[in-house]
């Protein structure tokens, strides 16, 4: 297969990349769509038309959020549903509330590198809010995705998947110590490996599926992070705003230049490279391995349902 590029790169904005798109009559959910990128990833598929659902904890900051896009875009067609995705049963609400075709799901939203947690299940949080309330929510949704019959899926991950890979015998660091890093590292590791099982399991429906490295951008995901980590990090790399942040996501949720892309993993608005070791870029091999892919999306499959 030959590299997906396309005239967009690190410095483009999410208004850019939706420049002259019409999304009229096509529906949306982004997840964590109140804050950081998902602001900026809701108000580009809102701005070319499309009605767009806000998938949140937060509902109340999400109402204050839909109510900006709506005045800065003229589309009256921004909602907030709640959700909370390391609950099952709140995804499962979620998904049974949807009415009629689902044309793009992003998912967005996401903790990272925080303190142990466990939910009630005794499932890692940050794979669980990250990796199985994603995958829940899109299990849910896809009868209204291949209803659409071109629908899109857009993962977000994060270079921080050259962390880890999946330790598929131990997701949940009961069998190995806890590191938030290498926890956050496997989450964004599923993510990948979810967009290529997934674009293969739902090709016959329609449904192509991507995922993503947004970029470093300055948002609340960091609450975890030390202040002089975060101070290391502002003289050692260099930082995207929030729009250019939003703008491989909504590259991958609507732009005709990737119509019928699916499986892959995108940076700065074209398919990553094989990662290089030792660099902060690129994709590694583990998270495009299909083997693991498909182990993944069977054992998620067995915890959800057990």
């Amino acid at each position: 297969m030959s590299r997906i590029t396309t005239p967009f790169g690190y410095d483009s904005t999410a208004a850019e990349v939706i420049a002259g798109v019409d999304l009229t009559g096509r529906r949306a959910v982004v997840t964590g769509g109140a804050s950081g990128i998902g602001v900026e990833t809701a108000r580009a598929l809102a701005t070319a038309g499309a009605e767009v659902t806000l998938a949140v904890r937060n509902t109340a900051a999400a109402e204050r959020t839909a109510a900006g896009i709506i005045e800065s875009t003229g589309n009256n067609h921004v909602f907030v549903a709640p959700i909370e995705l390391a609950d099952r049963e709140s995804v499962k609400a979620f998904a049974a509330g949807w009415d009629g075709p689902l044309h793009i799901l992003v998912n967005n939203a996401g903790v990272m590198a925080e303190p142990l947690n466990r939910t009630p299940e005794g499932w890692e949080h940050q794979f669980a809010t990250n990796h199985l309330g994603h995958f829940g929510l899109a299990l849910g949704l896809h009868n209204a995705l291949a209803a659409a019959g071109d629908a899109r899926i857009v993962a977000v991950s994060s270079s921080a998947h050259l962390r880890s890979d999946v330790h598929l015998d131990d997701l949940h660091f009961e069998h190995r110590p806890y590191e938030p890093w290498s926890s956050y590292g496997q989450s964004k590791t599923a993510n990948v490996l979810f967009a290529v099982e997934a674009s293969k399991r739902w090709a016959s429906d329609g449904i192509v599926a991507n995922s993503l490295m947004p970029g470093g951008i300055r948002t609340a995901l960091q609450r975890h992070i030390a202040q002089d980590v975060l101070t290391q990090w502002e003289t050692e790399y260099r930082w995207k705003t929030v729009e250019q942040g939003a703008a491989t996501s909504v590259l991958l949720a609507a732009s005709p230049l990737v119509q019928g892309v699916t499986g892959r993993y995108f940076e700065d608005n074209n398919e990553a490279l094989p990662n290089v070791p030792g660099e902060n870029t690129g994709v590694a091999a583990y998270a495009l391995d299909p083997e693991s892919a498909a182990r993944l999306w069977d054992l998620s499959i067995e915890l959800l349902n057990s």
